[in-house]
């Protein structure tokens, strides 16, 4: 009994040691075969495949749309032309109030330098603290209209032209100050914008590529809705006015800009201060340029860009009938 089992273990050992022998022989000889992968692979490489190209749509994708973002580039560009305002101001109940006003138009202009002159013999406190709060880039200066040429009370305002001394001394101011500074940027264009107007925005943009002299309507002018020089083929050949379109140049003075250059070229270039009514721009633009040379700005010159409006004159009859009593308002506050 005991032997048969000895040889049944034995049998047994055999046969698990032949199995095993068979399985390690079997294990080395695939060693050196080639496993047959592929299909692992196949599917290995689709993936990367397909992560790559989702990879090459998001890029194009954002490609895209930083394109759209962005503004088409543009052409590059010389400096901005500077716009030199030149504007004529005298003391009166409304002077701070229309020089607020037209300083906070001129904020959103961009490239601006307001050379404001004062008709007084020297600078005042009002019109030097609102330009040191304005923001702007200014010159403040002063001269005085002489005795013969100033309106009396009464006067009516086309008796006498007005602002011609104070004109002719932001021309001066110009002149010497572009002369003096070496290498100044002489692009600029020169433009009179008296304080009582109203200004579009749009309007110094238009003036900014003048050449010589460019012009544009003026609406509520001359007893009309709107003066304006007519064009025909790009170029003026009339003004459209009610009053002596005879005149050499018949447009207001909110009507056209000047070259800076052209202001420099020409030195004597100024305004006449006894020019007959109405002849006082043609005074100044005469010895500039011609009719046929004018530029024609806002869409040929059918759109209105500046009006001449005009702040009505404050009563004062109650202020005077407290006055009368010692309870009229206090003269130390500014107005």
């Amino acid at each position: 009994m005991a032997t048969r089992m000895k040889l049944k273990l034995k049998t047994v050992f055999v046969m698990y040691f032949m199995v095993s022998l068979m399985g390690l022989i079997y294990a080395l000889m695939q060693l050196g075969q080639r496993c047959d992968c592929t299909e692992h692979i196949t599917v290995k490489d689709r993936t990367i495949s397909r992560l790559q190209e989702e990879l090459h749509r998001l890029k194009d994708v954002i490609k895209n749309s930083e394109a759209t973002r962005r503004p088409p580039k543009q052409p590059a560009r010389g400096p901005t032309p500077t716009v030199f305002v030149i504007t004529p101001t005298y003391a009166r109940l409304v002077q701070k109030a229309e020089l607020t006003r037209l300083s906070q138009t001129f904020l959103h202009v961009p490239q601006l330098h307001w050379i404001v002159v004062e008709d007084s013999p020297q600078k005042t406190p009002l019109v030097s603290d609102l330009l040191k709060k304005s923001g702007l880039i200014y010159t403040h200066l002063h001269v005085p209209t002489a005795k013969d040429q100033k309106l009396q009370e009464g006067d009516p305002n086309w008796l006498k032209p007005r602002g011609v001394q104070q004109r002719n001394e932001g021309l001066r101011w110009l002149r010497e100050d572009r002369r003096a500074e070496a290498g100044a940027d002489n692009y600029g264009v020169v433009y009179f914008a008296d304080d009582d107007n109203t200004y579009s925005l749009q309007v110094f943009e238009e003036m900014r590529s003048t050449q010589r002299v460019s012009v544009w309507p003026v609406g509520l002018v001359g007893g009309m809705k709107y003066e304006r020089p007519v064009v025909e083929g790009g170029k003026v050949v009339r003004f459209h006015t009610g009053w002596r379109p005879n005149r050499p140049f018949p447009m207001d003075m909110a009507g056209f800009a000047v070259s800076l250059k052209l202001v420099l070229a020409n030195p004597d270039a100024c305004f006449d201060g006894n020019a007959p009514m109405g002849f006082l721009e043609s005074s100044f633009l005469q010895g500039l340029v011609t009719i046929d040379e004018l530029e024609p700005k806002a869409d040929n010159c059918t759109k209105v860009l500046v009006w001449h409006t005009r702040t009505e004159k404050p009563k004062m009859k109650r202020e005077e009938a407290m006055q009368a009593q010692g309870l009229g308002s206090d003269p130390a506050l500014e107005v």
